[in-house]
């Protein structure tokens, strides 16, 4: 037979219950205020649906991912390269998933996640290349998921990490934790405007590693692919970290010409 409540059981069960039905009712009167909308084309979402994890509505999700894909960390331009299906730490063509090319409307949808009001974006973005590439995640097994880090001061500047929110909502969709296990070590120049035969040597010495990766299995994740030159120095600094496999992820896939 059970142990009676006492008289401080019962009132911290009234208040459990108590503080439940306000979260309720709070989140009632916010839906009515701010209708829960899809985070892609800000459609309302059907009604009794969840908003705590940012998604996209279907149509959205099948045009930004129609071409979704694998490659190696390579130029797009310099072809596809000979790597085995999965990360290695020590692999100089790394494998790499890819949402879909840098065009139209997903081009729109990343440009928007560079801004502070594209979070939400960002994160259902994440949370799609977790689903569209969910049997390949299964096989690499990752152990953490891993930004490309933003150096400070362009993060002050800008308000927002896209890839940060990117990391984040591929994270939750996949029940993986987020470490920021890399940063910047000096601010550079934006790859998109250098040439490409030069954004290898803009990131010289740029990346370090900040927290332990060291026998882990890294998803590193970014917003576009272009040569692949910031992948491969994040891979190469995660590598000198002791990390067991590094694969990639991106939401786009750019030519030289995109960027």
């Amino acid at each position: 037979m059970g142990q009676p409540l006492s008289a401080t059981g019962t009132v911290e069960a009234g208040r459990t219950g108590l503080l439940a039905v306000g979260r309720r009712l709070a989140a009632v009167a916010a839906d009515l205020r701010f209708p829960p909308r899809f985070a892609g084309c800000a459609v309302d979402l059907p009604a009794a649906e969840s908003v705590v994890v940012p998604r996209l509505c279907a149509p959205c999700a099948a045009e930004f991912a129609h071409a979704a894909t694998e490659c190696p960390f390579a130029a797009p331009d310099r072809g596809a390269g000979t790597a085995g299906p999965g990360p290695t730490a020590g692999a100089t063509d790394p494998r790499c998933l890819v949402l879909g090319p840098y065009a139209g409307p997903l081009r729109e949808a990343v440009l928007r996640c560079k801004r502070p009001a594209g979070a939400l974006v960002a994160q259902a973005l994440g949370g799609l290349l977790a689903e569209r590439h969910a049997e390949r995640l299964r096989a690499w097994r990752p152990d953490v998921v891993v930004p490309v880090p933003m150096h400070w001061l362009r993060r002050l500047g800008r308000g927002t990490s896209a890839t940060g929110d990117i990391a984040r909502g591929l994270a939750r969709a996949a029940g993986l934790p987020v470490v920021a296990a890399l940063r910047r070590t000096r601010a550079t120049v934006m790859q998109n405007r250098i040439p490409g035969a030069d954004r290898q040597g803009n990131l010289a010495d740029a990346i370090a590693v900040r927290r332990a990766v060291a026998g882990r299995r890294v998803l590193l994740v970014d917003d576009v692919m272009t040569t692949g030159a910031t992948l491969r120095a994040c891979h190469r600094a995660l590598a000198a970290g002791g990390a067991a496999a590094v694969a990639g992820v991106v939401v786009a896939r750019a030519r030289a010409s995109d960027a």
